[in-house]
């Protein structure tokens, strides 16, 4: 398929494949693990958040970035109180004393308040927004990519779990949808009750509708085929679980040495790949038991290609300046100094932002008519030659 472009060497709109908006969000908190310098990572929260709004849709799911930002700020936070409230005394530069409390002799070595340290202050400042710039990174994926699409990729061996990931997606903004609804109509009809009064009437036409769409959409589950396996062993079964359980572990230990540059050599790339063959091997024993169809598949093209490819480079001058200039990733506190950036992992960081302007546009929704003139039939949903609503 070709990667057609518009009159100005711009991309057409469509959807990126989500599985390459998240292994650029990896990449990028792959990067953030590498380092504790907070000026490079506000520079990958920047990153993240320009290419958000610059390549983001207008789906809900779309509009829940500035909610792992607000979460980010809390973990920030919360690292920083719980240095002042533990004991953050360890170091040259006391900014303030705290009543410190009495314990017990069996809490010894345990401190609440007491002094606290510039030194103590900055390290938790410096791994809360670490974590999370990671968070932020995980959000700007779910931002991004298109969680029903990013299921329809899933091998057979999840097709039981995606089915009820996909049911919850839709289900969830269904009730936000009945909620609002059932709250107009009471305006409409002059509802004057407020707080607990409205709760009764509010609650059992929206736990109504909400009965009426899981039948309806059981009714269309049903229809389609879902919930139809074929016959397996009872041991085959065992084995397939076990081999999809043990090579996630295997996954999740990896990318948590690859993000930590402290963690023993074993545990990054070598746990990573044993845990992707394991995995692998798994799904594609568990897939033999279930046969689907597509419409209409995901593929990837050059701008999906562009996503990924910025990410992984990004992640490998960011571990290679781990090799040469690991002095500018983890500023010292002890003596205490101010950060510094260097080239290497600027230019790495800004390699993650090429996707803002070389990753297709999202296709967004018809925008409405103006005032006073009427909607094409196409964007109202109605035939050609019937009046418009």
């Amino acid at each position: 398929m070709t990667y057609r472009l518009l009159p100005f060497g711009r991309p057409l709109p469509r959807t990126v494949h989500p599985g390459a908006w998240w292994l650029w969000a990896l990449c990028l908190a792959t990067c953030a693990g590498r380092t504790t310098n907070p000026l490079l990572l506000i520079m990958i929260l920047a990153v993240c958040g320009y290419v958000v709004v610059r390549r983001r849709g207008d789906a809900p799911w779309a509009l829940a970035f500035r909610m792992y930002v607000l979460l980010g700020a809390f973990i920030v936070t919360m690292r920083v109180v719980f240095r002042i409230v533990f004991g953050g005394g360890q170091g040259e530069h006391i900014l303030f004393t705290l009543p410190q409390l009495p314990l017990p002799e069996w809490a010894a070595g345990i401190r609440l308040f007491g002094p606290v340290a510039a030194e103590q202050l900055l390290g938790g400042c410096y791994d809360g927004l670490r974590l999370a710039t990671m968070l932020v990174c995980v959000g700007a994926a779910n931002a991004l990519a298109n969680p029903k699409r990013m299921l329809k990729a899933l091998p057979g061996a999840l097709h039981e779990i995606g089915t009820a990931v996909v049911v919850a997606l839709t289900f969830a903004p269904q009730l936000v949808e009945s909620v609002l609804r059932v709250r107009r109509a009471r305006r409409l009809r002059a509802g004057g009750q407020k707080g607990l009064r409205a709760l009764r009437g509010i609650l059992v036409p929206v736990l109504e509708d909400a009965l009426n769409r899981s039948l309806a959409l059981a009714a269309a589950m049903a229809s389609h085929g879902y919930g139809r396996t074929g016959r397996t062993a009872p041991g085959a079964r065992l084995l397939t679980g076990f081999l999809v359980i043990t090579g996630l572990l295997g996954v999740c230990a990896g990318l948590y040495g690859v993000m930590d540059a402290a963690s023993p050599r074993y545990l990054g790339a070598p746990m990573l790949l044993a845990g992707l063959a394991v995995a692998t091997t798994g799904f594609l024993l568990g897939g033999r038991r279930l046969r689907r169809t597509r419409y209409r598949p995901d593929r990837w093209r050059p701008g999906e290609a562009v996503v990924v490819g910025s990410g992984l480079l990004a992640a490998a001058l960011m571990f290679v300046t781990t090799k040469v200039d690991a002095a500018h990733l983890y500023p010292s506190l002890n003596p205490l100094t101010w950060p510094e950036v260097s080239l290497l992992p600027t230019v790495a960081i800004l390699l993650g932002a090429l996707p803002a302007w070389l990753a297709p546009p999202p296709e967004l929704a018809a925008e409405p008519a103006p005032h006073g003139t009427a909607a094409p039939a196409a964007a109202t949903g109605a035939r050609v030659g019937e009046p418009v609503a």
